[in-house]
């Protein structure tokens, strides 16, 4: 009989939405020790533990409603041929999932598990002035980030992403430097696209001066949305 001694989860980024993939393996947890995961730009995303080996526990913060959901799953779940789905317990909105890395990696193929589906499940997609753009510089900026080349000149790489109709803005969770991106046409996004690092000034971005010296901020009211 084959025994499964890893998983591969796919869980979303509670700070800036991307979906990565966490190979865990089953000899980590000797001692009762529980695995911490977390996002290529650097946000904590998902703890397991376990204390006897069969039951395990999975905790992870929850990029819709902000709150921190806990789930028991028995060993044979989370070490099977199957792969199983993590909800938002108040949405109901799919978060990740683990299983067997060929399979998870499928259903992400299948089913396109990023940020843009992610918004359209959530009503937003009437939200963006322009979506295609919008969509498009936060795949750049996601791209950056998994580089290590989104940081702030404070040296922290605990970058929040936050969401407009019109622009990204870009905060530093240490020192609370905020960098705006526009993202409402082709040249916000040219100007994106030729950039492969980006370092938060308080001032604007030190490898974007010149697009934050030709747009001003726009006074809107706008609601939040964070992913």
């Amino acid at each position: 009989m084959i025994v499964a001694t890893e998983v591969v989860v796919a869980m979303r980024c509670p700070s800036c939405g991307k979906l990565d993939f966490h190979s865990i393996s089953r000899f980590a947890f000797a001692g009762s020790k529980s695995v911490k995961t977390t996002c290529s730009c650097g946000a904590p995303k998902l703890t397991i533990g376990t204390k006897n080996r069969q039951q395990y526990w999975l905790q992870a913060p929850c990029v819709l409603c902000e709150t921190n959901h806990l789930v028991y799953y028995k060993a044979k779940q989370l070490w099977s041929d199957d792969v199983t789905f993590f909800y938002c317990n108040d949405t109901n909105v799919e978060l990740g999932f683990f299983g067997p890395d060929e399979k998870v990696r499928t259903v992400v193929d299948n089913y396109e598990h990023n940020l843009e589906s992610l918004v359209n499940e959530l009503g937003y997609d009437d939200y963006f002035f322009n979506p295609e753009i919008m969509f498009e510089i936060l795949n750049c900026l996601h791209d950056i980030a998994e580089e290590g080349f989104l940081y702030c000149e404070c040296g922290s790489y605990q970058i929040e992403i936050d969401i407009f109709p019109d622009r990204i803005e870009l905060q530093c969770k240490d020192c609370k430097t905020v960098s705006i991106v526009y993202a409402e046409s082709e040249e916000d996004l040219s100007r994106v696209k030729g950039i492969k690092k980006i370092e938060l000034v308080k001032n604007g971005f030190k490898s974007l001066d010149n697009m934050n010296k030709s747009k001003k901020p726009k006074k809107k009211t706008t609601k939040r949305t964070k992913h």
